[in-house]
């Protein structure tokens, strides 16, 4: 993991120095955006990924999840929050870039289920919280099987499947269908 992020780290600096620039001349506030997760054993990490939203997004989350009726991971297509450069690197994942630091510091994994924010834990029944069984990922089985498309029922079965599951040519397979 933290080899391999640090080669990619490397490798993609164009894209973060470009990526940067954009977020800095496009809007207002920093270019990354840090958040509390929770990773492996329930301990919690500051992730980083770059500020695709306003600044003050997250206060705005309430009213949005008022008007949504959604469960317990919140997705919304047209988040009104989200940039016009964080739309474009919402959907080329380059905002999830930073998360390689988190690896090369060893709270993440390359593979793994996506790491939840506290309040989603805070709804996990017994199944669910077997995903904080293993180090959290930048990506995973149910980010190549569907992404936002899938229910929070079928994103939890894939997550504990893997979770099970686990072998190296997993890995290098779910990698390959990130790329």
């Amino acid at each position: 993991d933290r080899a391999g992020s640090l080669a990619l780290i490397i490798v993609g600096l164009p894209i973060f120095l470009v990526t940067a620039a954009a977020i800095k001349l496009t809007s207002r506030g920093p270019v990354f955006f840090r958040q509390e997760r929770v990773g492996r054993d329930g301990e919690t990490f500051g992730m980083i990924k770059f500020r695709s939203m306003v600044v003050g997004a997250e206060l705005m989350l309430e009213n949005l999840k008022a008007d949504s009726g959604n469960e317990v991971m919140f997705k919304m297509r047209d988040d009104p929050r989200v940039t016009r450069v964080g739309k474009l690197i919402r959907r080329t994942s380059i905002d999830e870039l930073p998360q390689l630091f988190n690896v090369l510091k060893g709270d993440m994994s390359l593979v793994g289920p996506r790491p939840p924010l506290l309040a989603e834990v805070s709804g996990y029944g017994h199944a669910a919280r077997r995903r904080l069984l293993v180090r959290p990922g930048i990506t995973g089985l149910w980010q190549v099987s569907g992404r936002s498309n899938l229910d929070w029922e079928e994103t939890v079965r894939l997550d504990l499947y893997y979770v099970e599951n686990w072998s190296l040519v997993g890995d290098l397979l779910i990698l390959w269908r990130t790329l």
